[in-house]
């Protein structure tokens, strides 16, 4: 049988580790019960199991049974995100969270259930393969920058040498039509850096401003400044994005507050830009506070690179998709998406790709369907047989492939 039938066959138990999951998501490094369910789904299965030190990191290990020429094997790192996120679960499904306020709103409970039955199916065929298997179960991709954490502790290095290739998946609940692949050569998916502004201002009587010093204005005043800015300062075809997601300050209406505050979330397209967001911003908005007569306190933090997929491996993926399922069911896209990972640090290091699967239910329209991060995301089961039967077959032809056979 072939990888895509038999991962039909472990329909079933893919299914329910999805809704496991789902049911109890944990948010960070520490995710403990996930961890645990995790373990559960790969025990009996030959797999050489390391657990994190500094997070609740799973890296499993299969070493292929068939013969080599070569010293070094071929290795193929799979990976897999597990964290939810703060959001309240609004969707309806009888398998919604039951964790107050925490949901897996992004679909990492999919790819983490995916890669769960790639394990089985790879082990299956251990004695076909001529080199290793690392399969990444990896916390904390949600803003905790949970790859270096796995980076640092090894992953990349577990089967004994450097990871020839990797492969990396995530689902949307929009964006695509239900079941379609999503792939990209070069970059793929933004860089982000957090922004986290105090103005320092002076209270007093909202009666009297002149007798205070109002950070509250000041704080709008650099909230559209920031999106001036980036109008007439950077390049209209290297797009940079810039959310305000916080604007917070004072108690009533009659009072004029000491502080103001705001965080934004900031996306890039090119090196430049990234570089020039860093000098523009804090400057920009140290000469708004100043015209006020205040004071302000400006962080501004890199969080994950752009990521960027190699060339060949992506038409490498793009093969098998096709092969697989059909040319109807790959989309090549033509523009990067604005969302940003933390498998960047993986592609940082070996050559690899990210790959797109919308799990919008059948029939629904996708562009008018809730979007990742939404309470109301939901991502079709119908996907996780192919998502497991896709990175099981990635590390299969690509071991082959390596290994000259």
């Amino acid at each position: 049988m072939t990888i895509a039938a038999d991962a039909k066959e472990l329909r079933d138990d893919i299914v329910r580790l999805r809704h496991d999951l789902h049911r109890e998501p944990e948010i960070g490094l520490q995710l403990p019960r996930t961890q645990e369910k995790v373990l559960k789904a790969l025990e009996g299965l030959p797999f050489e199991i390391t657990l994190g030190k500094e997070t609740t990191s799973v890296t499993a290990v299969l070493r292929g049974g068939a013969g080599h020429a070569s010293a070094g094997k071929p290795v193929v790192l799979l990976r897999a995100d597990m964290d939810g996120l703060p959001v309240q679960e609004n969707t309806g499904v009888d398998y919604t969270s039951r964790v107050d306020g925490a949901m897996h709103a992004c679909g990492h409970d999919l790819h983490t259930s995916m890669l769960a039955g790639a394990a089985t199916l790879l082990a299956e065929r251990r004695d076909q393969l001529a080199g290793d298997v690392v399969l990444m179960f990896q916390p904390g991709e949600e803003g905790f920058d949970g790859a270096s954490y796995m980076i640092k502790e090894g992953v990349l290095d577990a089967a004994g040498k450097r990871a020839d290739a990797a492969y990396g998946m995530h689902v949307f609940s929009s964006v695509a039509d239900h079941g379609q692949f999503l792939t990209k050569p070069g970059i793929m998916l933004s860089s982000s850096a957090g922004l986290f502004v105090t103005v320092h201002g002076a209270g007093g009587h909202g009666s009297a401003p002149h007798l205070a010093k109002d950070p509250v204005t000041a704080a709008a005043e650099m909230v559209t400044a920031l999106q001036v800015m980036i109008t007439r300062q950077f390049d209209l075809f290297d797009p940079v994005v810039l959310t305000v997601g916080v604007l917070q300050a004072g108690t009533k209406r009659n009072v004029i507050p000491e502080t103001a505050r705001i965080e934004a979330t900031v996306r890039t397209f090119s090196e430049a830009s990234r570089r020039k967001m860093m000098e523009t911003v804090p400057r920009l908005l140290h000469g708004i506070a100043a015209a006020h007569g205040l004071e302000v306190q400006v962080q501004y933090d890199e969080e994950y690179p752009l990521t960027i997929n190699d060339e060949d491996e992506t038409t490498t993926a793009e093969k098998v998709i096709t092969g697989m399922f059909g040319e109807s069911r790959h989309t090549r896209m033509a523009l990067p998406l604005s969302g940003s990972e933390d498998f960047s640090r993986v592609l940082e290091e070996v050559p690899g790709t990210f790959i797109g699967l919308s799990a919008v239910a059948p029939g629904a329209d996708h562009a008018t369907s809730a979007f990742n991060h939404s309470p109301y995301a939901t991502f079709d089961d119908g996907v996780l047989t192919d998502g497991a039967a896709l990175y099981a077959e990635l590390a299969v032809s690509r071991i082959a492939a390596l290994a000259g056979n």
